[in-house]
């Protein structure tokens, strides 16, 4: 058991409660992250070892030949400790919904968004997080951010036509050389203990994740120049801004809030998804993170917000900043006939408007009511859901994170559309290794589902 400093009176009062009570309280007063993990897993691995043996064997859905070929959709098949998407009700953050998350975790002194520490200490725990416990997340990740000398090397050569998500996923895997997990499975580490090299990876790598991006930033369209320092005592989203070059505290509150919405959606997407199934093989989170990042970096994933900024101009182009509600339609139709979709609108699981969306829309209503781009999102907002329903074709025709993120952060001058996806990998971190951490500490196996062709999955089909 790891112990906790407390006082002789504290200790006093402690005697009287039970030891469960104990735990919590002591939880929710140290700020060493890892001695509380080391409380809580394995209360969580006895909990979910009886459960198994009551109910391995209890049916927890159907599998039908449409979710086989529509790219498994709707299938129950894999365990995410961080969040749960449900279809009508969005993102739930371990319970707690976006909203909540914005009312309940530590804001930066005079911030009115959520920090992303605090949001990552909520992920990995399950407990919302006091002030001081996210402020000593702030300055971990400050002191472990420095990278290594052939990181930024790497990071400097190279040529600047690169995508910056392929620097982006090039650079986080030839950090693995730093690995703690490497070194202690190669000595022999026993199973039991593989999480704790792994977290002590994940916190590395989510403290180094914005001065690699911040790199890329600086290098591919500022030619190398004005990349701040870290400073360790500010937060995560503070200091990313400073280094790519931002200080407007606008901007830095947006940051804030969009390293925080865009942290997790459930296991089942292909970036989180990528992420549990590289590491289920024990590969790294390094490694295990850039094989995600590749996922996140195609059109259908994470480029999607620089999709809507693409549509969004066409459609500047063809009927101007201001158009009325009959061409604004008419584009969109045409879109549709073209055998295009309507980019940022749809999405696989939700059945609502995203809440992401909306927590996004809120923060331009506050701080860009006027923004003209802002004002035909809108507008696109009010037409696009009607025409979309009214092709009969379409389950979800409200829009996603995408339709909104690209506006905002051209509204505050970042302009390089093709680094967006960079900003949603920085902030994917919280949410896949804060699951990768608790699928070591629960001895999760290599994921191996069962394929079956076409000829055997007719076979099946006409037996049953």
């Amino acid at each position: 058991m790891a112990l906790f400093r407390v006082s002789a009176a504290r200790c006093l009062e402690l005697q009287k409660l039970s030891a469960p009570v104990i735990l919590r309280q002591l939880s929710s007063e140290s700020t060493d992250l890892k001695k509380i993990l080391t409380e809580k897993i394995p209360q969580e691995q006895e909990r979910i070892k009886a459960f198994r043996k009551s109910h391995g064997s209890t049916k927890v859905g159907e599998v039908t030949v449409d979710m086989m070929y529509g790219g498994m959709r709707g299938i129950k098949g894999l365990v995410w400790e961080p969040s749960v998407l449900d279809a009508d009700e969005g993102i739930r953050f371990r319970g707690k919904s976006i909203p909540e998350c914005q009312k309940l975790l530590p804001k930066a002194q005079g911030g009115g968004e959520p920090l992303p520490e605090g949001l990552f200490w909520l992920l990995i725990t399950g407990d919302v997080p006091t002030d001081a416990q996210v402020k000593a997340i702030s300055k971990e990740w400050a002191a472990r951010s420095s990278l290594p000398a052939h990181v930024t090397k790497a990071l400097n050569d190279f040529p600047k036509h690169l995508h910056p998500m392929s620097q982006f996923s090039a650079a986080i895997t030839i950090l693995n050389s730093e690995s703690e997990f490497v070194k202690a499975y190669s000595s022999g580490t026993h199973k039991s203990k593989y999480w704790e090299s792994i977290y002590e990876d994940s916190m590395n790598l989510i403290a180094k994740l914005p001065v690699i991006a911040a790199t890329i930033y600086r290098n591919t369209y500022k030619n190398g120049k004005g990349l701040g320092s870290v400073d360790s005592g500010k937060d995560w989203s503070w200091n990313f801004a400073n280094m790519l070059g931002y200080d407007n505290p606008e901007f830095i509150e947006l940051m804030r809030l969009y390293l925080t919405i865009h942290s997790d959606h459930e296991g089942g997407n292909v970036s989180a998804h990528t992420v549990h199934l590289v590491g289920s093989a024990l590969s790294d989170p390094y490694l295990s993170f850039a094989a995600g990042m590749n996922g996140l970096a195609g059109p259908l994933h994470g480029l999607a917000n620089q999709e809507v900024l693409v549509w969004l101009e066409k459609l500047r182009s063809q009927v101007g900043d201001a158009p009325s509600d009959d061409k604004l339609k008419e584009f969109i139709w045409n879109t549709l006939k073209s055998g295009q979709v309507v980019p940022g609108y749809g999405h696989a699981v939700l059945r609502k408007t995203d809440p992401r969306y909306t927590c996004q829309r809120e923060f331009a209503m506050k701080h860009l009511p006027n923004d003209p781009l802002f004002k035909l999102v809108a507008q696109v907002y009010k037409i696009v859901p009607p025409v979309l329903l009214e092709t009969g074709k379409v389950k979800n025709p409200w829009p996603n994170v995408d339709a909104h993120s690209g506006v905002l952060l051209q509204y505050y001058g970042m302009k390089e559309m093709n680094y967006y996806t960079v900003l949603f990998g920085v902030s994917r971190a919280l949410g896949v290794l804060a699951s990768l951490v608790w699928d070591r500490a629960l001895g999760l196996p290599i994921e191996r589902p069962k394929s079956l062709s076409t000829d055997l999955l007719m076979k099946a089909a006409k037996a049953a």
